[in-house]
């Protein structure tokens, strides 16, 4: 494979205004989001500044599909954690991203994020690439129901769980600790009585090809790539970054933190995701 071409990058850049001359460049943008745009609202990321991992991983799509006690496990712990992944609102980032492309200046906005804050915040154009943790699918028959149905139907087939004290974890999750899980319930889908999943694409399984045609259809008619709080480690994102390289579209990154993608940056900013995109001359909360 020939080598991707790119400008040099300018690593670690904390300039004021190198991102609104970035963006004032660039008319069509292709906006990449990761967990540091939804920190803000009080949901947690897996990684560090260095893009290691935070906690033990995720459970894989393998795991969950072939073992009735860590589907127990992860339920469980799953009606622990909705609650406050609920409740969670869009921060000062979303509502800075939502406001950009009100200016027409988003060809399309990605994330990686299963949280829908980009879309309560005004965001249009969204491609949620790895799904939405408000909706369960059925993986016998393919029939969608909203989580929050599902979460009154673990409640009354698990009397006393809500009330279980936890600590809040990423995408929904939530820290349970000294509990047996052995005795919790289950629901199979109503329709078919086949295995229920939250509609997110989980490790080891791949994001569906029609979201990533999608994706790359709009990267294409693209003049410039932002990514807004990601590591970009898992390859699901970051094959934007490659792919805008590769075609010599523009790349800035705005990250607390290495990212994969530091090496083929036009512009690497690191900060505070709400206040570097805050408008010059405007302020704004939240943690990149």
């Amino acid at each position: 494979m020939d080598a991707i071409p790119h400008p040099a990058p300018v690593a670690g850049s904390d300039r004021p205004g190198a991102l609104h001359e970035f963006l004032a460049r660039h008319r069509r943008l292709f906006v990449l989001t990761g967990a540091g745009c939804s920190t803000a609202s009080g949901i947690p990321d897996y990684r560090d500044a260095e893009g290691g991992w935070k906690r033990v991983q995720p459970v894989t799509f393998q795991a969950f599909t072939g073992d009735a006690a860590i589907r127990r496990r992860y339920w469980a712990r799953s009606l622990a954690g909705w609650p406050r992944f609920a409740a969670a609102r869009a921060n000062a980032a979303h509502q800075a991203l939502a406001a950009i492309e009100d200016d027409g200046r988003i060809e399309a906005l990605v994330t990686q994020n299963v949280d829908g804050l980009h879309q309560q915040a005004g965001s249009r154009t969204v491609i949620d690439l790895h799904g939405r943790l408000d909706r369960i699918v059925c993986l016998g028959c393919g029939a969608l129901s909203p989580r929050a149905d599902f979460q009154h139907e673990l409640v009354h087939r698990n009397p006393g769980w809500d009330r279980y004290a936890a600590v809040t974890a990423p995408d929904g999750d939530a820290d349970l600790d000294g509990v047996d899980f052995a005795g919790f319930a289950v629901p199979a889908c109503p329709r078919c009585g086949g295995l229920l999943k939250p509609d997110v694409v989980f490790y080891g399984e791949s994001v569906p090809r029609a979201r990533v045609e999608a994706a790359v259809a709009h990267l294409h008619r693209s003049d410039g790539m932002l990514v807004v709080g990601s590591s970009l480690m898992v390859y699901s994102g970051f094959r934007f970054a490659r792919m805008a390289a590769e075609a010599g579209i523009p790349l800035a990154v705005l990250n607390l933190g290495r990212t994969r993608a530091d090496g083929l940056a036009t512009l690497k900013i690191h900060a505070d995701c709400a206040l570097a995109l805050a408008r010059p001359g405007r302020t704004g909360s939240g943690q990149g």
